[in-house]
């Protein structure tokens, strides 16, 4: 298998943001600025990589009945210890990231990750794929937050590059998300395209 195409297919050919659209109650939620954004995306790719490592080591002890409240109950698991590990290193980002943490748990990336990809490959290839579609989500949220803060307050990641008089709110508020998300969409169409 060829682990750089499964790591590339993740960040452009199929960017779960860009592409296949998914994940966009975080995406929304949490890219009000460059550094939550990135947050967000690193911790649903810390998730990612070890919900498709542990899963593709499980796959076959688990009866078809049950894998996908199997696959819910290994995620779940994840996002606490994670939640717990931020909660008590960088309070600063829990607090920022709050209620989207417990959140990640029914990501539709996480589930459909494990669901397509991990389920059906071997351990390797799986941590590939998480990294890729992880990397992929936190440039897309990065990015998302970064337009977002500066054209909300002129700032990207706190450092101010345009004056205090700069900016409009709405972008910093959840309409602006969406203004935001959909050009960048189409931004990433047109270069598809081109």
């Amino acid at each position: 298998m060829n682990y750089m195409k499964v790591l590339l297919n993740g960040i452009i050919k199929e960017n779960p943001t860009f592409v296949l659209l998914l994940g966009m109650c975080p995406t929304l939620g949490t890219t009000s600025s460059a550094l939550n954004g990135m947050s967000m995306g690193l911790a649903t790719m810390a998730v990612l990589i070890c919900s498709n490592f542990v899963i593709s080591l499980i796959k076959n002890l688990i009866p078809d009945m049950v894998r996908i409240p199997s696959f819910i109950v290994v995620i779940a698991s994840l996002v606490t210890i994670l939640q717990m590990c931020l909660q008590a290193y960088v309070p600063d980002v829990y607090a920022s990231l709050g209620l989207f943490i417990p959140l990640i748990v029914v990501n539709c990336i996480i589930l459909g990750r494990a669901e397509a990809f991990a389920a059906k490959n071997n351990p390797v290839a799986s941590i590939f794929d998480g990294i890729g579609m992880g990397l992929g989500f936190t440039i897309a949220l990065t990015l998302l937050g970064g337009v977002r803060e500066l054209l909300g307050t002129g700032k990207v990641f706190g450092f101010e590059l345009f004056p205090d008089s700069y900016g409009a709110l709405v972008f910093v508020l959840a309409p602006g998300a969406f203004i935001a998300l959909g050009y960048l969409i189409a931004i990433v169409n047109k270069i598809k395209k081109a």
